[in-house]
């Protein structure tokens, strides 16, 4: 069996805010496409505000596509086909169009619930800020605007507020902000490594990842931060990653090493009746984001030639298929939401 390559993990996972150094994720590995100006972590907040980077027009990278499967609107992944990583959106056309185009590290792309804008990180200010663009890329606006690193960002299902990784207090935290990026506010508060929340679809709970009791599991708390719950409760490393919740919310998806490789599983929502979707020994899979009608899984492999490509399965894990099939690392896929 394969051994997990929790290096490769990270490097599929750079700049999003789940893996890398000590604010964001469970790995404490550093690859160089991960690295990223980083600074001391700070209690100090400020408003809000613009980017002074000029940001060109987004172009359309041409690019050998497989699309063998119908794609129901778009999905946004990072990429760093360009020479570094930028926040990409593929079409149903096949089409894969450049949003950033910035020669900072922009990644870890996030839908907002209505599909008109797309929050992002980006260290382009320095260290690693949660931004926010509207959906053709224009108009990035720093939205964390703090001295500690800000990654993951995750937008309340009504659209209002959103959740990130944040390492201002010393360590890793969830904290939640209004959509302007005000009125931060800690959810996790715990001393040990929290990060990558990911809302519930109907907004009363947040899953997230933590090492609270040893390892990496996942968790879920009230979207207070209130009643914390190990879902997991596995000595292999779970939820390296985003945990994914299904539209319908009776499900989490996430990836683990419990098979000795990263493997996108599935559960209930309470934590029962985990099944591996992926199963392929040889591969790393991370999982990325579902379909909004819930039919689909969207993830991220390397399977073909251990370079990481953006894959769509069934949800139930039959019919992977590459949809990227570039010679760039393509991670973090997030589907956008139905028009």
């Amino acid at each position: 069996m394969k051994r997990l390559n929790t290096t490769a993990m990270v490097i599929a996972l750079l700049a999003a805010g789940c893996g890398g150094d000590s604010t964001g994720a469970i790995s404490t590995e550093v690859t160089p496409a991960a690295a990223a100006p980083t600074t001391e972590a700070s209690t100090t907040t400020t408003s809000p505000t613009t980017s002074s980077t000029t940001t060109t027009t987004p172009t359309t990278t041409t690019t050998t596509t497989i699309v063998e499967a119908s794609i129901d609107g778009s999905i946004a992944f990072q990429s760093n086909r360009d020479g570094n990583f930028e926040v990409y959106v593929m079409n149903a056309d096949g089409a894969n169009i450049n949003l950033t185009n910035n020669p900072a590290v922009d990644g870890a792309p996030a839908w907002s619930p209505d599909g008109t804008r797309i929050a992002f990180t980006s260290n382009r200010d320095g260290n690693i800020e949660v931004y926010v663009m509207d959906a053709d890329g224009s108009n990035p606006i720093n939205l964390t605007n703090n001295p500690a690193d800000d990654r993951a960002p995750a937008w309340s299902p009504d659209g209002t507020r959103i959740a990130f990784t944040t390492g201002r207090d010393g360590n890793a935290e969830v904290y939640v902000m209004d959509v302007d990026g005000s009125n931060p506010i800690n959810l996790t508060n715990n001393p040990a490594t929290d990060g990558t929340p990911a809302w519930a679809p109907d907004g009363t709970r947040i899953a997230f990842q933590s090492n609270r009791d040893g390892n990496a599991e996942v968790y879920v708390m009230d979207a207070d931060g209130s009643n914390p719950i190990n879902l997991t409760n596995n000595p292999a490393l779970d939820g390296v990653g985003l945990p994914v919740w299904s539209p319908d919310g009776t499900r989490i998806a996430f990836t683990t090493g419990r098979d000795g490789n990263a493997e996108v599983y599935v559960m209930d929502a309470d934590g029962s009746n985990p099944t591996n979707l992926t199963n392929l020994a040889r591969a790393n899979d991370v999982v990325g984001t579902w379909s909004p009608d819930g039919t689909h899984i969207a993830f991220q492999s390397d399977r073909n030639d251990g370079n990481y490509e953006v894959y769509v399965m069934n949800a139930d894990g039959t019919n992977p298929i590459n949809l990227t099939n570039d010679s760039g690392a393509d991670s973090l896929p997030d589907w956008s939401p139905t028009p």
